[in-house]
């Protein structure tokens, strides 16, 4: 499989994954293990669980960041 056309940039820093710049074959791989591509969970700790996801955001949620 080739690169996606779309993809200008990928945010993963996992350069030496096959799926590495190959979105749809990324988004498979990740929903057939329950956990989230890193390009769409950055502030992830290493953990990309969907449980890990919506604990991150039920923080950020519970504790909005205050706009100066």
């Amino acid at each position: 499989m080739n690169k996606c056309r779309t993809v200008k940039e990928c945010a993963c820093p996992k350069t030496e994954c096959p799926n590495h710049s190959k979105c749809c074959a990324c988004v498979i791989k990740h929903r057939e293990t329950d956990s989230l591509p890193f390009c769409l969970f950055l502030d992830n700790g290493g953990d990309k669980s969907v449980k890990n996801y919506y604990e991150t955001l039920k923080k950020r949620f519970n504790n909005p960041v205050k706009k100066k």
